[in-house]
């Protein structure tokens, strides 16, 4: 039954969505405030040992699944390493992957890309950060009686998800690495993930080391990035 709150659209329920708006100035100032502060955000390998409390793991996870997935589906799995030894067993076959990569699989064009974050294979931040965040994507879903559902539009969905988990952590205070060892099928298997996920992001989040230096990078201007019609 229909009321001011619900309506019924052939057969589907819908509820009345209210959106708080500004004025003019507002908006902008809003907006410029936030581009501010997100400009801050920035790639942290020097983290600290101090553990992050489970509820701002759980709200971070939560936001990051507020994001819009296609037919919302919602294909991801958030998994979440606090395990030394498990974290140990990830940071083995990271570098073991990232070994290979730097020493054979970059090409000279690449790695000279990467000479100003003064990176290599060593990833020390995978056992010290308190928090592995581990993002899977699904294929597919996998239903109780054993065959296949569709998803749609899965790297797309989880993608902005990994966006909105990314904005979260800043929001909370901590710092975040957006890690991707490839190929990165060994998380499959050490974190028993069945066969219709696909790791797609390592995250190590925590607070920042008491010391901690980033690249001074710039980022590229608005004209740059936008194209107005």
């Amino acid at each position: 039954m229909n009321s001011p709150e619900t309506k019924i659209i052939n057969g589907f329920p819908f509820i009345r969505h209210v959106t708080e708006t500004y004025p003019k100035q507002e908006v902008i100032n809003l907006s410029k405030s936030f581009y501010e502060w997100m400009n801050q955000r920035r790639t942290v390998r020097d983290f600290s040992d101090k553990p992050i409390p489970k509820e701002v793991i759980d709200n971070l996870i939560l936001t990051a699944s507020t994001a819009p997935s296609g037919a919302h589906k919602q294909p991801w799995t958030f998994c979440v390493v606090e395990n030394p030894e498990i974290k140990k067993k990830i940071r083995e076959a990271a570098e073991q992957e990232e070994y290979e990569s730097y020493t054979s699989r970059m090409s000279e064009e690449w790695l000279e890309d990467i000479k100003a974050l003064q990176t290599d294979w060593h990833k020390p931040f995978l056992e010290v950060a308190p928090c592995l965040i581990v993002v899977f994507k699904k294929a597919y879903d996998l239903k109780e009686d054993g065959t296949k559902g569709t998803n749609y539009y899965v790297n797309e969905s989880v993608g902005l998800a990994c966006g909105f988990l990314l904005a979260a952590i800043h929001h909370a205070g901590l710092v975040a690495l957006t890690h991707t060892p490839s190929p990165m099928n060994f998380l499959t298997k050490i974190l028993n993930r069945p066969e219709n996920e696909r790791p797609f992001l390592l995250i190590p989040v925590g607070y920042p080391a008491e010391e901690t230096f980033v690249p001074k990078l710039e980022r590229k201007s608005l004209q740059d990035i936008s194209v107005y019609y």
